[in-house]
């Protein structure tokens, strides 16, 4: 039963991939260059999304997956500007093909421990012998500050359990706005630099 639900969010990954690669693409031809540094996708195990359903109180159930977990499909877009994090957003967002759920601007509204990048939970389509499904998927758009920062922060969060002492939160904050300011400073650079093309 659970290899036959799993096999759809393959189907539903590989959809989103070619999508996701298609607008690039196509931003990089009517542009003349591509602002996405790299792009990585992937899939929850099956373990790990048992613990996700647990630590919520849910029960193991294909049902349960469906409705209460949103990011068993997850692709983070790294970008080298902050304005590449908005163009990438608006591509997806026109998107023929994928269906906009919900969207987080964790840049304009950072959470607590200072991590920033813009969610979107989009509805993929899969394409079955007699019906379409639509498969929910988390796509994180961030620049690479921004991605840095956030490997930082689930290095740090990993060794604490989540029980940062408050002491390292405070040095976290400040490190936080050092790279808010970092990625203002090279959009400042990218408009300069603008002039010049």
């Amino acid at each position: 039963m659970f290899s036959d639900f799993y096999t759809k969010y393959e189907y539903a990954k590989k959809m989103l991939e070619t999508e996701l690669e298609i607008l690039i693409h196509s931003f990089e031809i009517k542009h003349g260059y591509t602002p996405v540094e790299h792009m990585k996708s992937r899939l929850k195990t099956m373990p790990s999304i048992k613990k996700k359903l647990e630590e919520k109180g849910y029960s193991f159930t294909p049902d349960n997956i469906e409705k209460q977990i949103n990011d068993i499909i997850g692709c983070r877009i790294v970008v080298s500007f902050l304005s590449d994090v908005y163009d990438i957003v608006s591509l997806i967002s026109h998107s023929p093909n994928l269906i906009i759920k919900e969207r987080k601007d964790y840049i304009a509204n950072p959470k607590e421990s200072g991590y920033t990048s813009y969610h979107i939970i989009a509805l993929v389509p899969i394409y079955l012998e007699n019906r379409v499904e639509y498969i929910q998927a988390e796509i994180q758009v961030r620049t690479v500050a921004m991605d840095f920062w956030a490997s930082l922060d689930h290095k740090i969060r990993y060794k604490f359990h989540e029980s940062i002492p408050e002491e390292v939160q405070k040095e976290m904050e400040h490190y936080a706005k050092d790279i808010q300011e970092l990625d203002r400073k090279m959009y400042h650079l990218n408009q300069i630099m603008s002039k010049y093309q």
